[in-house]
């Protein structure tokens, strides 16, 4: 089948969803969201069930042949998400992959997901890809040139109604560096500061540069480490220094959410260095996040995530409660050793 574009995916999923989708790119924010995309369009047209696989060095590939062939003897339909982090199968995995493709009914009514990193030509070109790309369609995710991301930035702040004059658009494209998670973030933090509508520079450069960002990311130092202590302190200077709760919120879900996504790949057999990379997680930063998700649980930040949603309800006002006492009891959720 013809590749997909990325910014043609929307639209094709309006329709009944092809069998087989392979998403692959150097940006992992936009491979996830592409993935997301695929999940969410496959529950809305009756997909209820869904078995995620990641590979390792020790991944049996007879549980993907399984999971693919097992879904015709239930009555609902299913999903079979196949993540290969290192976008390299093996012999064993490119001889499966390699069948799957071939024998894959094109009306059937199972659903297969493959993400995968940035391929190679040469991995473009094996037997196992080319099959994949032969059965079912192909998304690309790529980074957009550094000359294009204002108005791949200008695009996504029109996601959340708003808009920002070219300088501004360049001022976030200049501080994230190419970036894209880091752009994404300071989106969403405009999001929540600002109401829809057109956004100044001053604005926009307030809330990218506030001050208050230092003292959120001591926060998030601070919740990593599991220093209870020290999170209580910030959180009351913050407060003290009238500091927005969905700004101080955003600072610490972002945090959570990384670990529980590293905690998950780990758990699922990455190394916790191969999910740090994915998550983006690099340089000074990589340390702590690195401890704290070897020493945290899944189950104990999927409870922190839910404790966030109550708390994203409680500054909204549909929901009853002290926002600043919740945060402490959120970040006290992080402090076991």
């Amino acid at each position: 089948m013809p590749a997909l574009r990325p910014e043609a995916l929307a639209e094709h999923l309006s329709r009944p969803l092809s069998p087989l989708y392979v998403v692959h790119g150097d940006e992992p924010l936009l491979v996830l969201e592409a993935a997301d995309a695929i999940r969410a369009a496959a529950r809305a047209q009756g997909v209820t069930e869904r078995e995620v696989l990641v590979t390792h060095q020790y991944f049996r590939w007879d549980e993907f042949g399984l999971a693919s062939g097992a879904l015709s003897l239930f009555g609902d339909r299913s999903l079979v998400d196949l993540r290969i982090p290192n976008g390299k199968p093996g012999k064993q995995g490119g001889e499966a992959l390699t069948r799957f493709a071939r024998e894959l009914d094109p009306q059937g009514d199972s659903l297969t997901l493959i993400t995968l990193p940035l391929l190679d030509w040469a991995t473009r070109k094996t037997a196992w890809f080319t099959a994949l790309s032969e059965a079912g369609f192909v998304i690309e995710c790529n980074a957009p040139e550094l000359a294009r991301l204002p108005d791949w930035i200008a695009q996504r702040l029109a996601r959340q109604q708003q808009h920002a004059p070219r300088e501004a658009l360049e001022f976030i494209a200049g501080h994230v560096e190419g970036n894209l998670l880091a752009a994404h973030q300071e989106i969403q933090k405009l999001g929540l500061l600002h109401e829809p509508g057109e956004l100044s520079l001053a604005q926009v450069e307030d809330a990218v540069l506030h001050v208050a960002r230092y003292d959120t990311e001591k926060l998030r130092a601070a919740l990593l480490e599991g220093d209870a202590p020290r999170c209580a302190r910030l959180l009351e200077g913050l407060k003290g220094e009238g500091a927005a709760p969905p700004l101080v919120l955003w600072a610490m879900s972002n945090e959570i959410r990384t670990l529980a996504n590293v905690r998950g790949a780990m758990d699922g057999g990455q190394s916790v260095d191969a999910a740090l990379k994915t998550e983006r997680v690099f340089g000074p930063h990589q340390g702590p996040c690195k401890r704290a998700a070897q020493r945290l649980k899944a189950g104990g930040l999927r409870a922190a995530l839910l404790h966030a949603a109550r708390i994203d309800r409680i500054i909204k006002g549909l929901e009853r409660g002290d926002v600043w006492d919740e945060f402490l009891q959120l970040s006290l959720r992080l402090r076991l050793r």
